[in-house]
């Protein structure tokens, strides 16, 4: 059966990066997200009455610097993940695994128990890895080789499947791991967990492609958008004979009127901005991943500091449902959303754009 996140009858919407302190803003006003468990708890139960699909929470373990050091306090997303899906009824939680830092049989057997809580409504985000900085904190070098760290991920995530399908004890002989009388009790709960990457360069995509369910990737906006998809659902059919959905994130603001809107992102994301550690964040990822092009680094400077260089939806409900729905008619199978304060935002968002896009035929009422 098809899990309703997958099913691709209409637009799913997500919170990204919730456990993390400041969220996706990166800004030093008072007001920022803190990301605390009581934070997130309220998040989770505010999402699963109004009808947002999922969570997926990120894994750091160091901050961005800066005068605010972003990402500072996070949340284990595996940890989070469990405890959340105990304390909701519908809303999907993803954990965020770096392949890594994380061994294959500890990922499968973690990562069953939380869907066995979840009673199905687990999904696991598979990360390769980028960040030099957090790889020199756990003593591991990074491969500079991007696709050996693609081929790397490509081995965990094959032996993780392995453990969540196949019953029995045996050996495991591949290039990373050597592993002797290996045996995986529980399984998931109810058949394989949905799988997302996030990748934009052309290996994360491929390996997206290759695996995953929902393809998370970063583009500049529905227009370069639909190409983007087009490109990642063919090669998915084409090489891999699979079907997949193309997600991508974004941060909103919403206001009642645009100017409003506008007033506000200015505040946050310009006035007050942590520069330093947006530029922090722009290096590593200039450096140390493909998500992003030199150009688009420039290009997205302000959009670093108002969500993390993803793209925004910024205006009155109009503006943004209309925005949204631009995304959908480009191909995209869902969204995440970040706010500068989750709970607030999220009811006004809940109370205003929900329904206009009910109206558009974007999203089916929940």
């Amino acid at each position: 059966m098809t899990k309703p996140l997958l099913d691709g009858a209409d637009l799913k919407l997500g919170l990204f990066s919730a456990n993390c302190s400041s969220g996706m803003a990166v800004t030093k006003i008072e007001e920022r997200w803190q990301a605390t468990w009581d934070d997130n708890l309220r998040l989770a139960r505010l999402a699963d009455e109004v009808g947002i699909d999922f969570m997926l929470p990120i894994a750091r373990w160091i901050g961005y610097g800066g005068e605010t050091n972003f990402h500072e306090s996070v949340l284990d997303p595996v940890a989070l993940a469990a405890g959340l899906l105990a304390e909701t009824e519908r809303l999907f939680v993803f954990a965020t695994i770096h392949t890594a830092f994380n061994h294959p049989l500890v990922a499968a057997k973690a990562m069953a128990t939380v869907d066995q809580i979840g009673r199905g409504r687990a999904g696991l985000n598979i990360v390769a890895g980028w960040n030099k900085p957090e790889y020199d904190a756990m003593g591991v070098e990074l491969p500079q080789d991007h696709d050996d760290r693609y081929a790397l991920a490509q081995e965990w995530w094959e032996i993780v499947r392995r453990l969540w399908t196949e019953p029995g004890r045996y050996d495991i002989d591949g290039r990373f791991w050597k592993l002797s009388g290996v045996e995986a009790l529980p399984k998931p709960y109810d058949g394989l967990l949905p799988i997302l990457n996030a990748g934009s360069s052309t290996q994360g995509r491929d390996f997206a492609a290759r695996n995953s369910n929902v393809v998370f990737t970063v583009v500049g906006g529905p227009d370069d958008g639909a190409a983007v998809v087009a490109q990642v659902e063919a090669n998915a059919r084409e090489t891999y004979g699979r079907e997949v959905g193309v997600f991508t994130p974004s941060y909103c603001v919403c206001r009642p009127t645009r100017e409003e809107a506008e007033d506000f992102h200015r505040w946050y994301a310009e006035e007050n901005a942590d520069w330093d550690a947006v530029e922090n964040l722009m290096t590593l990822q200039g450096l140390h991943a493909q998500s992003f092009t030199p150009e688009m680094l420039q290009m997205f400077r302000g959009r670093f500091a108002g969500g993390h260089g993803v793209c925004p939806l910024i205006g009155s409900p109009d503006d943004v449902a209309n925005e949204i729905k631009r995304f959908w008619d480009a191909g995209f199978k869902g969204m995440t959303l970040s706010f500068v304060d989750y709970v607030g935002e999220l009811e006004y968002f809940a109370q205003e754009v929900l329904p206009r896009l009910e109206r558009m035929g974007v999203r089916t009422p929940r």
